[in-house]
């Protein structure tokens, strides 16, 4: 019985997404707050693991739910107030809020990021005390917690709006996507591409995690998902299984970099810069495929250096398999695409289309069977996992909208900025250094997306007035958030393909960075070297940006991963990284 419930609540998770999609304009105190009351019962109740955990869930979620409601109910009411609270009924409803704001994240992501949003809090009631530039005028509490709680500038704000209108749309595609046969397709094609190569079974992992992961958002999800599939294969060939978890790993983590869809970051940049989303997704394709040819050229070191063998002809889908299984993602994404650049649809409306394509797919299978218990069974995978994900990234970036309020009500966002410059002594790149730290840093606590927002939020001012145009920030910040996926001590997409394979974390880890030494480099690369992002201003430039920075790479996956004497290996990764990193401009002076 239960299950049902659940699956009727993902089911209207879907459709209130896809209502607001095609109802037009739906005020945002009722939009916004009815997405977080849909959200809490999959992260407070659903995912609980204990009795008692369960029970408070409940309470938690009913507190919630109840007030998200009261606020839609109140619209009108509440914008005359401009954010300020009135009687004690308010205050008290703006502080519950919160609470349950800041328990759905942690129960979602753990105690890092909420931590964080607590002391933001803090400094927003007190920072009054502190002495210095660093402390604040002060803010009366019926008008700090009326911000964050019954005005846009908060949880309501406009990162959540994103989550609402734009991702959460993404999310349900990627869900329906992957309850029909779209994933087997995924990998029927990567093996076709790859699978007779040399190191085929680890090509075959690069190329479906490269797929899969841009629309999964979520390196873990991609580790789990397609590497359920390529690391017993590539363990049955015999590559080590350090080499195999990394593979998956380093591949799984490139999704989130890869357009068109990039998980959630291209939609909160697309926010966060006011940047059109096509001009985005120009800009992120070439470093995004730099990054894979990366990772290609060290598989094919690691290959020679371990004697791996491609995939055997008989583990090859034929060419009916691979055409009929491709057309499960191929016609959603066409709708996509035409949607979002033949016809000039919003991104969201377009991905509507392409949902409604992918359920429509869902009636059938390969050999285009029709089957009602398999459909059904399909439904319920699909409404299960849109709510799941849905929830999971409202709950961190409802968390998040706490931290880029109290930066705005406080002006703290300003300070840092100041102390970046001053730390950096006006440098671009010592700020650079010191924003690629507090990304890695951050990064290792919470969710790449949000490490990137807060990241940006406190460092995108400075390094934009030390010279950078605002996407060249935005992509730089994006990438580094990126680095503790792989990166040690915490590098969750490590953590579970080792566990997955059974081999020692760090062993993987020190494969994995070898693999993904192109995360490292590339974003420094943009930097560098700015037409590497302008394809979509002057395609010329970019596609030698691109090239001059894929020979670098050749020479520095050598350098690290090759079998030549260490002062060989140490002059061609020195040489790789001038490459990187001397401007297009040096080599073609009239550019």
């Amino acid at each position: 019985m239960s299950r049902w419930i659940w699956t009727g609540l993902g089911l209207t998770v879907i459709l209130f997404h896809l209502g607001l999609v095609f109802s037009g304009l739906v005020p945002n105190l009722v939009a916004r707050p009815l997405h977080m009351a849909l959200a809490l019962p999959w992260v407070l109740i659903l995912a609980a693991k204990t009795g008692p955990e369960r029970l408070s869930g409940f309470a938690l979620s009913v507190l919630g739910v109840v007030g998200c409601v009261w606020i839609a109910a109140h619209h009108d009411q509440l914008a005359d107030q401009y954010g300020f609270l009135e009687g004690g009924f308010q205050i008290a409803l703006a502080i519950s809020l919160l609470v349950v704001v800041l328990e759905a994240a942690r129960r979602a992501i753990g105690w890092p990021l909420p931590s964080i949003a607590v002391l933001f809090l803090a400094y927003g009631l007190w920072g009054h005390v502190i002495p210095g530039e660093f402390g604040h005028s002060g803010t009366p509490i019926e008008s700090f917690l009326g911000t964050l709680t019954i005005a846009e500038g908060g949880l309501w704000g406009s990162l959540t709006g994103v989550s609402v209108n734009v991702v959460a749309v993404f999310v349900i595609f990627g869900a329906v996507l992957n309850a029909g046969e779209a994933g087997q397709g995924f990998m029927n094609l990567a093996m076709a591409a790859a699978g007779s190569l040399k190191g085929g079974a680890a090509k075959v992992s690069v190329i479906s995690s490269a797929l899969f992961g841009s629309i999964s958002g979520s390196a873990s999800a991609n580790v789990a998902s397609t590497g359920a599939i390529t690391l017993p294969t590539m363990t049955k060939l015999g590559y080590p299984k350090r080499l195999a978890a990394a593979v998956e790993a380093v591949a799984s983590s490139g999704g989130q970099i890869m357009p068109p869809l990039m998980g959630a970051g291209a939609f909160v940049m697309v926010e966060l810069t006011g940047t059109p989303y096509t001009q985005i997704i120009a800009a992120a394709l070439p470093p995004a495929l730099l990054y894979f040819f990366a990772v290609w050229i060290g598989i094919n070191g690691f290959a020679n250096r371990h004697d791996l063998p491609a995939m055997p002809r008989d583990q090859i889908p034929t060419l009916r398999n691979i055409v009929v299984t491709s057309l499960f993602f191929l016609i959603p994404f066409l709708i996509l695409i035409w949607g979002m650049f033949g016809s000039g649809l919003t991104p969201q409306y377009a991905a509507a289309m392409a949902i409604m394509a992918a359920a429509l797919l869902l009636l059938i299978n390969g050999k285009f069977e029709l089957d009602r218990h398999r459909t059904l069974t399909r439904i319920e995978a699909a409404c299960l996992a849109a709510g799941r994900q849905v929830s999971m990234i409202g709950a961190i970036i409802l968390c998040a909208s706490i931290i880029i309020g109290v930066l705005s009500i406080t002006g703290l966002g300003v300070k840092i900025t100041s102390l970046i410059l001053s730390g950096s002594a006006g440098l671009l790149w010592p700020s650079l250094l010191l924003t690629a730290l507090a990304c890695l840093v951050l990064g290792m606590e919470v969710p790449t997306t949000a490490a990137y927002v807060i990241c940006v939020s406190v460092a995108g001012p400075a390094l934009i007035e030390l010279g950078l145009e605002p996407l060249q920030a935005h992509l730089f910040v994006f990438w580094f958030a990126l680095l503790s996926t792989i990166t040690p001590p915490v590098c969750g997409a490590v953590f579970i393909a080792a566990g997955m394979v059974g081999e020692n974390w760090l062993r993987v880890a020190l494969y994995a960075i070898a693999l993904g030494i192109g995360l490292y480099v590339i974003p420094l690369g943009m930097i560098s070297n700015p037409s590497l992002i302008g394809l979509a201003n002057d395609p010329q430039a970019a596609m030698l940006a691109t090239a001059k920075i894929g020979v670098g790479l050749i020479a520095i996956s050598k350098g690290v991963i090759g079998t030549q004497p260490i002062p060989w290996r140490l002059t061609l990764t020195a040489l790789g990284l001038l490459i990187v990193f001397l401007p297009i401009e040096f080599i073609s002076p009239g550019l």
